[in-house]
């Protein structure tokens, strides 16, 4: 195999930013997977650079001009970006390649603008494209291992990539680890509830949280894992053999059921300083939050009092809801939140508005089914910007002037002054207080005001958004166009259109998507 140049791209964002959160935090949210595959690139003897994109560097000029294969990592929110990247450096010559979520989620789709376009990536299906490392034109091929890898390069392996990229965080810097891959639990919108539950080394985690003894004072970590502590007392084992004197700050994300009271004692014996429950909705999923069938008022207080105990605990504790479920209608869902924020003032609420990511879960072949999935550009899905399941049991403009009232009483300053006392230390005051100042609080405000004022006012949005047209109203090509700046005439004809029901098609037809199958024995990983 001859020696190739590779550029590895990892879109933390979809634009060029300047805001202060984005600013102290975009580093701290870069993928695992874009270093993996940097490193991997590297072990089998190419030149590599690597670049993670956080907004505040010029692509244009972050790229390498020679590159023989560039691979890109990308959430379906920097999808538009992706493909403006794609066609620039398939202009020099280069061979593209897309990973991430959403080439697992829009594969169709992705096809038109990568030469290759991977779903579950191991060491082996990297390989099989170094070595094939072709132009495939006009329609890109998929590479997609049977199941997520059994092994992954643990920090020690990814340090030249995470030092790089935690140089450009000012302040707080977070090191991305995971302790397992996949999810027991099945939430019908998310892409890991197909995906097994499986632990990874702790070996390599032992390992791992030695060496960062060596790099940081008082080093910090961000655990990737869908869901972590499902296996808890082997990974708090793993942790205090590695630290029996501690000496690490842990964040990670886990559900209401892992969180015993005697398992926040040992999370808090162990240096956990943040935790991210999913409570999700007040009328389902109650196996996550380990409410069974409580629904309603009943689960509201069952949750604020473990939301509470938790916090006394774990210092900063974010919850995390989905607005606009099918079990949710009338007012009740979002007046319920309200009262959880009162009774519990403590906790950061992360609200996301239902949103059906392609394949990203076999729920959303029904919505497809319905003919609820809108066809939103993908810049906008970011369970954000735009929702693009239409509600069942709300019209657009009650459903949106709940979400505004919901998010003027959670970001209100009265609410912003409770959460700022009831935090214990000084890093989770200060964090809620500026997301709350920034986009995710006043600027959503702002951005939904603005959305819910065009359903009155502009036709041509109010009828793009009840399905009635699939002409894309000015408000989001202008958007796009703004944010994609000096990149948007590399971007493809057509690129911000796509089929919403693409999964629905392609499983009708038995498939349809032009791929390779991976060499045998990739599916048992490097």
């Amino acid at each position: 195999m001859r020696k190739l140049r590779i550029g590895v791209i990892d879109l933390v964002t979809r634009r060029p930013t300047k805001r202060l959160y984005a600013r102290v935090m975009n580093a701290n949210l870069a993928s695992i997977m874009p270093q993996v595959v940097a490193g991997w690139c590297e072990a089998e003897g190419h030149d590599v650079t690597f670049v993670c994109y956080t907004g505040r560097e010029d692509l244009a000029e972050e790229i390498p001009d020679r590159c023989d294969l560039v691979f890109i990592g990308a959430f379906t929110q920097a999808a538009q970006l992706a493909y403006c990247l794609s066609a620039l450096c398939r202009s020099r010559g280069a061979v593209t390649v897309l990973g991430g979520p959403h080439a697992r989620c829009y594969p169709e789709d992705a096809q038109k603008y990568f030469d290759y376009v991977l779903g579950f990536t191991h060491r082996d299906t990297i390989r099989d494209v170094l070595q094939d490392c072709e132009q495939h034109r006009p329609t890109g091929v998929c590479l997609n291992a049977s199941g997520q890898p059994s092994h992954l390069p643990g920090v020690r392996e990814r340090w030249k990539y995470i030092e790089q990229t935690l140089a450009k965080a000012p302040t707080i810097k977070i090191v991305p680890m995971m302790a397992s891959i996949g999810c027991p639990y099945t939430c019908s919108f998310c892409i890991d509830s197909t995906v097994p539950y499986q632990p990874l080394d702790y070996d390599v985690m032992r390992g791992d949280l030695r060496f960062l003894l060596t790099k940081f004072k008082r080093p910090i970590v961000g655990w990737h894992d869908p869901n972590f502590g499902i296996r808890f007392d082997e990974c708090m084992d793993a942790i205090e053999d590695a630290l029996p004197n501690g000496g690490i700050d842990f964040i990670a994300e886990s559900s209401l059921s892992l969180l015993s009271e005697p398992h926040l004692q040992r999370l808090q014996r162990n240096g956990f300083r943040g935790i991210l429950p999913g409570i999700e909705s007040w009328f389902d999923l109650g196996n996550k939050s380990k409410t069974g069938k409580k629904k309603g008022e009943e689960k509201v207080s069952h949750i604020v009092e473990h939301i509470n105990l938790i916090s006394e605990y774990i210092p900063y504790v974010q919850t995390n809801f989905v607005m606009g479920l099918d079990s949710d209608h009338g007012p009740e869902p979002f007046e319920l939140t309200k009262k959880f924020l009162d009774l519990s003032p403590v906790s950061f609420p992360a609200f996301s508005l239902l949103s059906a990511f392609g394949r990203a879960a076999p729920f959303n072949l029904e919505y497809q089914r319905q003919g609820r999935v809108l066809p939103f550009p993908f810049h906008f899905l970011n369970n954000n910007h735009a929702m693009n399941v239409k509600p069942a049991n709300y019209e657009w403009p009650e459903f949106y002037d709940r979400v505004i009232s919901l998010s003027k009483h959670a970001f209100s300053w009265r609410m912003i002054g409770r959460r700022f006392l009831a935090s214990k230390g000084q890093i989770p005051k200060w964090m809620n207080v500026v997301r709350a100042v920034s986009s995710e609080g006043f600027g959503r405000i702002k951005y939904y005001t603005s959305y819910r004022q065009r359903m009155d006012t502009d036709r041509e949005f109010r009828r793009y958004l009840e399905g009635e047209s699939d002409v894309l109203p000015a408000f989001f090509r202008e958007k796009v166009e703004h944010d994609l700046g000096s990149l948007l005439p590399w971007l493809p004809k057509g690129a911000l259109e796509h089929d919403p029901n693409a999964y629905l098609k392609a499983e009708n037809a038995n498939g349809g998507l032009v791929s390779i199958a991976p060499r045998a024995g990739a599916a048992q990983g490097s």
